[in-house]
């Protein structure tokens, strides 16, 4: 994590310093720059892109526990603690979609009653003024 902080930081300040403040040697620094990706890594690529594949056939409906199923299925002897940390750390969300009710059908015949009110719900005292809307009572009419 230090090293990668130096990296991205390296125009605006002086690696050596960085180094220095940081308690790290420019020798790993050097080494962290020319070392090859680590096996744990490599896998994560490759089961960041299968997660990234389902997600994306999915519709980005799959959380962790559908996904670990699905990955699971495709041969991917993966833990949900692990596809739940990959998910997190790259963004993958569950995009939940909400079912839309209609509740108000305004193409009707029934009879509409009058605005009384007329948007005024000042009243000078109680039990002056009620409004109520019932529209969403079954009637045998509909």
């Amino acid at each position: 994590m230090r090293f990668r902080f130096i990296e991205e930081h390296r125009d605006a300040f002086c690696a050596n310093r960085m180094c220095a403040v940081l308690d790290v040697s420019e020798r790993g620094l050097r080494a962290y720059g020319s070392r090859p990706a680590s096996q744990r890594q490599r896998t994560d690529m490759i089961v960041l892109a299968h997660i990234k594949e389902q997600s994306r056939l999915s519709l980005g409906s799959y959380g962790r526990p559908r996904m670990t199923e699905e990955l699971k299925e495709l041969g991917l002897d993966v833990g949900h603690r692990r596809i739940g940390t990959l998910m997190r750390e790259n963004g993958i969300r569950v995009e939940r979609s909400k079912k839309y009710k209609a509740t108000t059908d305004s193409n009707h015949a029934f009879n509409i009653a009058p605005n009384l009110l007329n948007q005024n719900f000042h009243a000078d005292g109680p039990n002056q003024k009620w409004a109520g809307d019932i529209s969403y009572v079954w009637t045998r009419e509909g």
